[in-house]
């Protein structure tokens, strides 16, 4: 890979030290990787061992980052998974687990707490840029409160550098760690404000007009099928809209009285499935989406709507007069 050079200053702890970082992965290749680009970061390393590590002897603190690789999942895997997810919450770490697509559900049910970065088949830059993302969130070195569409903005531009950084990792054959920079952004939205039919912001509205149904999910499929051909005579990049896409599964979903799995919405975004991800933290977190638990099965966990988005969706296309030709 070409050496890529960033300016970075490493961020320091209140005690002057660089951050520390965990690294637990059962290849040992990938934990040389892994710990060379940390190390090139300017950051430390506190531990560097195998996932069953997490399960030996009393626990160890944690660095304040913490990077694991889990590609395929047992019940050793999963009962490590879950132990580290609820101690990264409690102790207050960042978490970013690779994983893969066959094991995207299970890992995705275990960290229901700490709200971790999930990677699937990263490539080595991927994992460079989550680091840069969790670095973004460390207080000296937090961005300016950022504008909605500011965020969205950002959001697109960091998957271009990713693009980016991955046609560089193809195109050199030079194994040396990235020297990279810290400069990657948090995201966070706020709650959606209500928006009237009229396009006022409702708050001089004293009763607000009943919600009208979702519409028929045959619509919304056909929709969904009319946006997939697409691909079929235009470059895919053109019309790449991951939350637009989710947000139409997940509406025919909810009319079909249907769940849907973290893998299942990723395919339906339409974008490889760590980028699928990224979005789905954002619009968690915009108080677009949800995570729900299976009641009858921990193991499992799956994505919705949330009221809200479900109110918004349905008066959307009760707006444009439930019209295909309009979407």
């Amino acid at each position: 890979m070409p050496q890529v050079d960033f300016v970075y200053q490493p961020a320091n702890d209140a005690a002057g030290m660089p951050l520390a970082v965990s690294i637990f992965a059962d290849r040992a290749h990938l934990r040389d990787e892994i710990r060379d680009d940390v190390a090139a970061a300017g950051l430390a390393v506190r531990e560097c061992g195998s996932l069953a590590g997490l399960l030996e002897g009393e626990p160890r603190p944690l660095g304040e980052v913490v990077l694991l690789d889990c590609p395929e999942v047992s019940g050793t895997e999963l009962a490590a998974l879950s132990r580290l997810d609820i101690r990264a919450a409690r102790a207050g770490a960042h978490l970013v687990i690779s994983t893969t697509v066959d094991a995207l559900d299970d890992v995705f049910a275990c960290c229901d707490q700490s709200a971790p970065q999930i990677l699937v088949d990263p490539s080595r830059a991927e994992r460079v840029i989550a680091l840069g993302r969790v670095l973004a969130r460390v207080p000296n070195l937090r961005l300016r409160e950022l504008a909605e569409d500011e965020r969205l903005t950002l959001l697109r531009l960091t998957e271009q550098v990713g693009q980016i950084a991955a046609r560089l990792e193809r195109l050199g054959t030079d194994e040396a760690p990235l020297r990279w920079n810290a400069a990657a952004f948090r995201f966070e939205s706020p709650a959606p404000a209500y928006s009237g039919p009229d396009g006022d912001d409702g708050g001089e509205r004293l009763v607000r007009a009943p919600r009208p149904p979702l519409p028929d999910p045959r619509l919304v499929r056909t929709i969904i099928r009319q946006r997939q051909l697409r691909a079929k005579f235009f470059d895919a990049e053109l019309f790449a809209d991951p939350a637009w896409d989710m947000l139409l599964d997940l509406t025919a979903a909810r009319a079909e009285h249907t769940r849907v799995s973290v893998t299942s919405l990723c395919i339906a975004s339409g974008v490889p499935p760590t980028t699928a991800l990224r979005w789905i933290g954002q619009m968690t977190q915009g108080g677009l989406l949800e995570r729900v638990e299976d009641e009858s099965d921990r193991r499992r966990a799956f994505i919705a709507l949330s009221d809200a988005a479900a109110d918004g969706m349905a008066r959307y296309f009760a707006e444009i007069g439930r019209s295909p030709k309009a979407i």
